[in-house]
């Protein structure tokens, strides 16, 4: 009984540490999700997104990370506060390990809410201007 009971224990550690190196994990991509998307519309100045208005990040917030077809997906959304209103975008980010790193392959934003599939992402292929690799934060 004793030897089930410590098994059982083992097993529970093992799970409970799993589950959090894949919290650990997930963080890591939303704060590189939230520094990169900060630094990639502020470079742009939105210009696309707000015409030119000067515009104040209020929230950014990762919803999905998922892996499909070779890309490591990341979606959420991004809130901001432009000539006295507040207008969400949402953007994907998809990212490509290259040489043992990760990087940004591919990004979209738009005004509504999308689903995205690693087909559609390639579409929008990314030149480099905020590295991930900059933006990536180790929780150790």
């Amino acid at each position: 009984m004793a030897i089930k009971a410590f098994v059982i224990g083992l097993g529970l550690l093992v799970f409970a540490g799993q589950a959090h190196a894949g919290d650990d994990e997930y963080r890591g991509y939303e704060a590189g999700f939230k520094n990169f998307l900060t630094c990639e519309l502020t470079r742009t100045d939105a210009v696309d997104h707000f015409k030119g208005k000067s515009f104040t990040i209020t929230m950014v917030n990762a919803y999905d990370v998922r892996q499909e077809s070779g890309i490591k997906i990341i979606t959420g959304a991004v809130q901001c506060f432009v000539k006295n209103k507040y207008s969400t975008l949402y953007a994907a980010v998809g990212l490509e390990e290259v040489a043992g790193k990760e990087k940004v392959s591919y990004y979209t934003i738009r005004n509504q809410d999308f689903s995205i599939l690693a087909s559609e992402l390639i579409r929008f292929p990314y030149k480099e201007r905020c590295p991930w690799a900059r933006y990536w934060i180790d929780l150790d």
